[in-house]
């Protein structure tokens, strides 16, 4: 689910990037807190970061003694993604294991689907491994999958999500190769 959402964080500018001419100092700030958005990539409360909209406001700039950067804080606008248990998701295949699949959806490359939640399809290996069901319906490479997320968690190390989705329910499943 995408979320809009308001933060309040402190940009710091380097004292070599600092100039009289306001514009240059705005171009700054903007660029400095766009660096570190991006490095931030992810949260466990508000999911990825995936667009800035709005710089709202810069407050007064405070002088740290010892390097003589400059300290603005601010506050802007900007939209995360982030998945709930229960929320229906669609993820491409991108990897397949005997235990099961990982899907990729929007900014998420970690969606676990195991063998076990996938009612009435087995594994079958080989040079393309895949997963089939009595309906001849195929989960492979780069096959769309409709799922259902039962639990997501956040690892700080890597800013990444985990999460474990499960076919179980109406209307889930392949829908089409990408």
């Amino acid at each position: 689910m995408f979320l809009k959402t308001q933060l309040s964080w402190n940009v710091v500018i380097p004292a070599k990037n600092l100039d009289t001419n306001g514009l240059m100092l705005q171009k700054a700030i903007i660029l400095r807190l766009m660096k570190n958005f991006a490095d931030k990539k992810a949260t466990k409360e508000l999911g990825y970061f995936m667009a800035l909209t709005t710089l709202d406001e810069v407050g007064e700039g405070k002088v740290r003694p010892t390097t003589g950067d400059v300290l603005f804080p601010v506050k802007f606008s900007c939209i995360t993604f982030k998945v709930f248990r229960g929320e229906i998701l669609e993820g491409v295949v991108h990897k397949i294991l005997k235990h099961g699949v990982f899907l990729r959806s929007g900014p998420m490359e970690n969606i676990y689907l195991s063998h076990q939640k996938m009612a009435d399809y087995r594994y079958v290996p080989g040079e393309t491994p895949f997963f089939m069901n009595d309906k001849s319906s195929k989960i492979e490479k780069d096959v769309v999958v409709r799922c259902i997320v039962m639990g997501e968690k956040y690892m700080e190390a890597t800013k990444e999500i985990y999460t474990i989705v499960s076919l179980e329910g109406d209307y889930l499943g392949p829908i089409w190769r990408s």
